[in-house]
Formats: structure tokens, sequence, C-alpha cells
């Protein structure tokens, strides 16, 4: 079973996770935000990945911490569930329509992290969620877990729409990257080595 767990304790935030890759998509999340409860539960059930999340965090200052911490302890999360990535198709990318949104990710688990994030215009807040946190979020997974991240709003208006598209998106490329091909001996590099 490809799994993990942390706990991540700084100054500002107190984060534990506890992941499980070839889960059913059951998740129980508490950040105290709850627009990004919403997003990781929609990450965790369209990537079938079971996700366990809770965040002490100094919500009182804003969700920057918060949010930021708990993306740099998934990807650690992650990085460590995959373990030797033999087998794993590593490169995943999809579309999601929502509405009049329509979200593409595409990653590629490479141990080379880098984001790139064009979402266009965004409302300052979505609910208590800070809009910009979500570029923060996935800047600080993509690093933690190794990730060439491409994430990109082609369209849309309503900002909850444009976000919940991205998490879906996501969910869709990691469930395919993580996916274990039997044809796939060792890892698909000819590096032998990600």
């Amino acid at each position: 079973m490809r799994s993990a767990e942390l706990e991540r304790k700084t100054a500002e935030t107190c984060v534990k996770i506890k992941l499980l890759i070839d889960g059913q998509g059951n998740s129980q999340i508490d950040t105290g935000i709850g627009f990004f409860d919403h997003m990781l539960t929609l990450l965790a059930r369209h990537s079938l990945f079971d996700l366990n999340i809770s965040c002490q965090g100094d919500l009182e200052v804003d969700g920057h911490h918060s949010v930021e911490d708990i993306g740099i302890t998934l990807g650690s999360v992650f990085k460590t569930a995959l373990g030797t990535k033999d087998g794993i198709s590593r490169y995943g990318s999809f579309y999601v329509p929502m509405d009049e949104a329509l979200a593409f990710a595409a990653l590629d688990i490479s141990n080379r992290p880098f984001l790139v994030y064009d979402a266009g215009a965004m409302a300052p807040m979505i609910g208590g969620y800070d809009s910009e946190l979500t570029e923060e979020f996935l800047r600080a997974f993509a690093f933690q877990a190794g990730l060439t991240l491409h994430i990109k709003v082609f369209y849309g208006v309503n900002s909850h729409h444009k976000t919940e598209a991205i998490f879906k998106a996501l969910g869709h490329a990691l469930r395919c990257a993580t996916t274990i091909d039997p044809c796939i001996k060792g890892v698909l590099s000819t590096k032998g080595v990600l």
C-alpha cells in the first residue's frame, strides 16, 4: 500500500496529514477554511486518494500560512508515499469543465519541481478564502512533491467554478500519473531514476 503520514509543526501552524494513494477518494478535511476544505475534499475524491488533513493555523492573521503549510506537508507525504516510483505512469493530464469554466492540469512526477500557473483574473475572496492562495498551495505542493505542474484556466467567469475545476483537474492528473502500469519495469525514464 502506497501510504504515508506526517505531522509538521511551526510557530504558525500544526498540520497533520495521512495519505493513501491507492484509496477510494475518502477524506476527512479540517483546515479551518471552509472553501479550502471543499477544494481538498474534491482533490481527494477525483484522485481517488484517501486523505486526512487537519490544520491548526494562525487564521487570525489570514489563511496564507495554513494553506502554504498544508501544501508543503501534502507534497512531502505524497513523495514519501510514492516510494521508488517503480511502475508509475509518471505523466498525467486532464481537462475539467465546470459550468462556464474550463481548466487543465498537466504534470510530470519528475523530481524537477516547477509550477506554471495561469488562471486569469479571480475575485479577491471566495467565501473566507483568499483566491491568491491557490497558486501558493500548488507551488508548495509541487515543489515538495517533486512535480513539474502546469495549470491553465482557459476561460470562466465564476471564481468558485474556476478554482473547483483546477482542483478537480489536478486530482485526475495525479490519478493518471500515479497509476501502476504493469508494462513499465522500474521507472519510466532513460536515466533509470526519477
